[in-house]
């Protein structure tokens, strides 16, 4: 939960706000203990109707907690700023309360871009918009394909085989490459450094 960093950094910075900022961080621990105890249960179980009304619950209360701080005028002005960003932000952190696929906060997508955020500065032409452009392509194929537990470079090695059979272009059937529609078969081959390409799709 990115606002989460706003209320840490009112604590670490004003001792004297640190008891207001670690009330807040105890409500944001709290509804992370809720949803993990609603994604316990089958979605249409009764348990899972509980446990949801409780993550609801919860999640109002911030809200009614935050609105109530902020109309106090004595308020001081670095809690101000945090709650000001939790305002403006809620909506987009509390989709998760409507559609449980939806992750609570962004932890994991930000470890799939760390690799590429750290190594940015050292990729060659990486200051050129075209190689940007390719990167953003590259990283996100990768992603894909390790996502589908696909080795990278024998699936791109795949893909060009077949390129250079086309006569340098590219197949004219793409959805064949697609992760989703490999067969099975195809999918093993590809899954692991040692295994065989030139296997046929037939089975």
């Amino acid at each position: 939960m990115l606002v989460r960093r706003d209320f840490v950094r009112v604590g670490k910075g004003y001792r004297e706000l640190k008891e207001w900022a670690l009330a807040w961080l105890r409500r944001i621990r709290q509804l992370y203990r809720l949803n993990r105890a609603r994604m316990k249960h089958e979605p249409d179980s009764e348990a899972f109707g509980q446990a949801e009304n409780a993550l609801r619950d919860h999640v109002e209360s911030m809200r009614l907690a935050r609105e109530e701080e902020l109309a106090d005028a004595s308020l001081r002005a670095p809690c101000r700023g945090a709650l000001k960003s939790l305002q403006q932000h809620w909506t987009g952190l509390t989709l998760f309360v409507e559609d449980p696929r939806i992750p609570l906060d962004n932890n994991y997508s930000e470890r799939l871009v760390r690799n590429p955020a750290l190594g940015r500065k050292n990729y060659y032409g990486s200051g050129a918009e075209w190689s940007g452009r390719l990167a953003t392509r590259m990283f996100s194929l990768t992603a894909t394909l390790k996502l589908w537990g696909l080795n990278p470079r024998r699936w791109l090695l795949w893909y060009l085989e077949r390129c250079a059979a086309s006569g340098g272009k590219a197949p004219m059937d793409i959805e064949q490459f697609l992760p989703w529609n490999l067969s099975v078969r195809r999918r093993a081959s590809l899954s692991h450094p040692s295994a065989a390409i030139g296997i046929p799709d037939s089975s």
